[in-house]
């Protein structure tokens, strides 16, 4: 045998070995790649079932949290509350624009709902203010033309009370229009602060509980004296009405630099601290008045005070501290820039005897239907 026969008879194994091993090789790595394969095909598996999972969670949130608090804050007025997604790498995502777009779309529905259901109702109050309005003209009318032609004592004591419970069913039937979005309703000449003062006690019930200053060199200007009168009677009103009927509904005057403020003093039990703070939300006139969102029974008189005040200018606040019956002051304050210059005395008469209304009846002057 040839040395060349004899190196092939020894390589020949070797080489088939190694072939052998190269493929062996070759397979292992294959095996090795199938397997990280396999391995990223189950991680994303579990990706995809995690993200499945928010994505299930997300709507379930969206439909139990989201919406019922979008809703409830639409409802109380207190803005887009409706919180943040419950899974933050939703967010940008198309799944976390949809669940957005959803809440804009039910808070654009309901807002737009809420505002014609005001206008309907605004509307509503509207027409029908104005048409008793308009029978209670009438019939305030008549009475004042029986008191002017009719001198008989009887008869003017039987009707006076009627003609009484007339001006508080018209001032009544002016706040809710002013609630609604009414102008008052009458236009006055310059009038002295104690005539206005006294003009707001002739519209309460128990006006003869309410003790006035005998006299005050101030004017307010004719186009404020109607809403302070309107004013100062629901803030009297309610001072009467949350006190005792025999203790007295005390006003006072207080001369500041820029203005006057006009206090009454009752002798109540006072507030709770949260109905105080209702009272002054409401007298600040900073929040509108939505007739759809009066609670019930509705409450009219801080309200319609808060209204006037800020189409007019004036304001009017509530405390405890300052009251000098113990029960609650309401302040009603009045800037320079509603005041007016007394006119010349010079021929002219007073608007308002200085004597004290009847006792059976709230006097009627210049400010009275």
């Amino acid at each position: 045998m040839t040395p060349l026969m004899q190196d092939t008879l020894v390589w020949a194994p070797l080489g088939g070995m190694i072939a052998v091993g190269a493929l062996a090789l070759r397979y292992r790595k294959k095996a090795a790649e199938y397997c990280r394969h396999d391995g990223m095909v189950e991680a994303q598996a579990a990706d995809a079932e995690q993200d499945v999972a928010a994505r299930d969670e997300e709507a379930q949130h969206l439909a139990e949290s989201r919406l019922p608090a979008l809703v409830d804050a639409l409802r109380h007025g207190t803005g887009d509350a409706a919180g943040d997604l419950l899974h933050p790498q939703l967010a940008g995502t198309p799944t976390g624009r949809a669940y957005l777009s959803v809440l804009e779309q039910v808070n654009a529905l309901t807002v737009h709902a809420s505002e014609q259901a005001e206008g309907a109702a605004r509307a509503a109050v509207q027409a029908v203010t104005r048409s008793v309005q308009a029978l209670v003209h009438e019939q305030q009318t008549a009475i004042t033309h029986l008191l002017a032609t009719e001198y008989d004592e009887r008869l003017l004591e039987l009707v006076q009370p009627i003609d009484h419970t007339a001006s508080q069913l018209a001032r009544r039937l002016q706040i809710l229009g002013v609630l609604a979005g009414l102008w008052p309703g009458r236009q006055r000449e310059d009038a002295p602060l104690l005539e206005t003062v006294r003009g707001g006690v002739s519209r309460i019930r128990d006006f003869h509980r309410v003790q006035v200053p005998n006299e005050s060199a101030h004017y307010v200007a004719g186009r404020y004296v109607e809403p302070v009168v309107l004013a100062m009677a629901e803030l009297l009103d309610n001072a009467a009405r949350h006190s005792a009927p025999s203790t007295p509904v005390a006003v006072s005057f207080l001369e500041a630099r820029h203005g006057i403020s006009i206090q009454i003093h009752d002798a109540g039990p006072g507030m709770r601290p949260e109905a105080r703070e209702e009272a002054v939300r409401r007298l600040s006139g900073q929040y509108p008045v939505r007739l759809t969102e009066l609670r019930t029974p509705p409450s009219f008189g801080h309200l319609g005070v808060g209204a006037l005040a800020a189409q007019y200018g004036f304001s009017a606040a509530v405390d405890e501290e300052h009251s000098v019956y113990g029960g609650v002051r309401a302040v009603l304050y009045l800037p320079r820039e509603l005041l007016a210059d007394p006119p010349s005395t010079e021929g002219h008469e007073p608007l308002v005897p200085k004597q004290s209304a009847p006792s059976r009846g709230p006097a009627r002057n210049a400010l009275l239907p």
